[in-house]
């Protein structure tokens, strides 16, 4: 005990040591070195002769390789299992080759791997995105009803070609043709051409002017190749919503026409507003709204502009027969296979991992390896989405929803389209959360109050989660991105109402406004214009048989025997 009393107060008194040799060390003032007597003072300082100026390496002089020289051919013939002896100085090409390599060939070299690596990263993202149409093809056709699966599946099938061939025609230059140069793709310098008007002092960009049939304006460029395959996929992304709403009595020829129509007009007139240099991207510079209306991967430009085409063409066709009572009340019409569906909502998940970080149109540079968390923002969404959306349903019917989780999972997506180059992950899990609730309501809506028969829920996957989207980027954008150091020529990253600007959220509410009322009105006219000319929806004889015979030609299941709705023979008996 007299030894643990002993040990104690010698760790007192250590500590109080420590303590007291402490504060003298912070308390004590730092020193001056000691004066030098006048009598030993240096003398004055002569100025240093500056040294003679390096001359800059000459750029064609043939460089000395011999420290990085490559394998040898014998050592080459070996193999080289570790691969560790190819990528070396040997595979620099010399624009001379009599010469030999010198400093510029090294320096050119640089700049090709850059826009190699991010042609490449931008292309194959491009396909991933052109492989969605698979899915949106079977979600579409699983929900949809067996005598309609073939003419459900041309649609989404033939959509892809309708649209191209527009966009090459017109849609591109329309969108884009003022969109050069591209900095991450090195090249479009001849795209500039935009129809400008002067309000309030300020320049209004309303839509491009070169680039036509990709030849036109210095449109036929490696660079603007690139740029068009990437931006086509998108185009036919809002194309496709279409179909599923109006599936099962849409006219195939009245389809066509429309098609062309948006992929011509429609689409590249928005795109090039918020994409293309035209007024709303240009809101934070000419009126310092935040960075202009940001849109990252389209929730407002693709997917609101397909949902809500959509919403004007659903209203102006109809609902299906047999989808309302008398008294208005909405009569559940199932779809055929929701194997389908999830796969398809699968294949869409799979895709959206080009939509999304591809938007960067770069993995080199320009802050794009913020890819990474563009990539996780996007599965978090699609996660929480479909969260929000089996426990609504579980919740109000006691059951969870088979077709209505997958619908979760896509609004999750189509909601952090926007945002996904600008939050960070607690930002993208909540975003995901409310589209997936928002999806079920919106379709209960839609279904109860407007009355607006949408087959497989596009309106509200796309439409209204794609509005959400663009919304959430005014509230949940943190200002941690920089993608070359400016948005839409406003420096700094893009920032919401939550960090501290509230003009992105006026940016992104005005985007909002004009999109609906834009889109939607433009919709209806030409809808109601091809109405007049050819018709949109089919007889009613046809619907009620199934549209695969008298509108294709052919069965989707041929060895099925289809019988129709009992409650529906009557009608089909008195035909048109």
């Amino acid at each position: 005990m007299k030894f643990w009393k002993r040990r104690n107060r010698c760790l007192w008194m250590a500590i109080a040591i420590l303590l007291v040799c402490s504060l003298a060390a912070f308390a004590t003032p730092e020193t001056a070195p000691p004066a030098v007597p006048a009598a030993q003072a240096a003398p004055a300082a002569v100025p240093p002769t500056p040294a003679p100026a390096v001359a800059p390496p000459a750029m064609d002089v043939p460089l000395d390789t011999k420290a990085a020289a490559a394998p040898s051919v014998d050592e080459l013939a070996k193999g080289d299992p570790s691969g560790t002896k190819i990528g070396t100085v040997s595979d620099v090409i010399a624009a001379d080759s009599k010469k030999g390599l010198t400093l510029a060939d090294l320096v050119n070299q640089a700049g090709q791997n850059r826009i190699a690596i991010n042609f490449v990263w931008t292309l194959i993202t491009g396909f991933l995105v052109m492989f969605m149409q698979a899915g949106f093809a079977v979600v579409e056709t699983g929900l949809t009803r067996a005598k309609n699966a073939n003419h459900t599946m041309m649609m989404n099938f033939m959509v892809y070609g309708f649209g191209l061939f527009a966009y090459w025609v017109c849609g591109f230059a329309i969108q884009m043709g003022s969109a050069g140069p591209y900095s991450t793709l090195g090249g479009g310098a001849g795209l500039t051409g935009e129809y400008t008007i002067n309000l309030f002092g300020k320049p209004f960009g309303l839509w491009g002017t070169h680039g036509f049939f990709m030849t036109h304006g210095g449109a036929y460029d490696v660079a603007a190749m690139v740029m068009f395959l990437f931006q086509m996929v998108f185009m036919d992304t809002a194309l496709t919503i279409v179909t599923g709403t109006c599936a099962e009595r849409w006219k195939y020829l009245a389809f066509a026409v429309s098609s062309v129509f948006m992929g011509a007009l429609t689409y590249p007139l928005f795109a090039n507003w918020a994409w293309g240099g035209g007024w709303l991207s240009q809101l934070g510079t000419n009126f310092g709204l935040g960075h202009g209306y940001a849109d990252f991967a389209g929730s407002g430009v693709v997917h609101s502009v397909g949902g809500v085409t959509a919403l004007a063409l659903g209203m102006m066709i109809g609902p299906r027969i047999g989808k309302y009572t008398r008294r208005g009340k909405p009569n559940a019409i199932p779809g055929h296979d929701i194997t389908w569906v999830l796969t398809g909502c699968f294949i869409l998940a799979f895709g959206w991992f080009g939509f999304n970080p591809g938007s960067t149109l770069a993995a080199s540079g320009n802050g794009a390896l913020r890819i990474s968390s563009v990539a996780v923002n996007t599965m978090l969404a699609g996660c929480t989405g479909s969260f929000g959306a089996i426990l609504y349903m579980w919740i109000r019917y006691g059951k969870p929803d088979a077709s209505m989780s997958g619908n979760g999972l896509l609004a999750g997506l189509v909601a952090i389209t926007a945002p996904s180059g600008f939050v960070n992950t607690i930002g993208a899990a909540i975003i995901g959360s409310v589209a997936g609730v928002l999806v079920c309501l919106s379709v209960e809506f839609f279904d109860r109050v407007i009355k607006v028969d949408d087959p497989v829920g596009a309106i509200s996957v796309h439409g209204a989660n794609g509005l959400w989207g663009v919304i959430s980027v005014g509230l949940f954008a943190d200002g941690t991105s920089n993608y070359g150091g400016s948005w839409n020529g406003v420096n700094g990253g893009v920032t919401g109402l939550f960090y501290g600007d509230p003009g992105q959220l006026v940016a992104q509410l005005i985007g909002v406004g004009t999109l609906i009322g834009f889109v939607f009105s433009l919709s209806y006219v030409s809808g109601w214009i091809i109405d007049i000319i050819i018709g949109q929806r089919v007889p009613a004889a046809d619907e009620l048989a199934g549209l695969d015979i008298p509108e294709m030609g052919a069965l989707c299941y041929p060895e099925f025997v289809l019988k129709p709705e009992p409650e529906m023979e009557p009608a089909m008996a008195a035909g048109d």
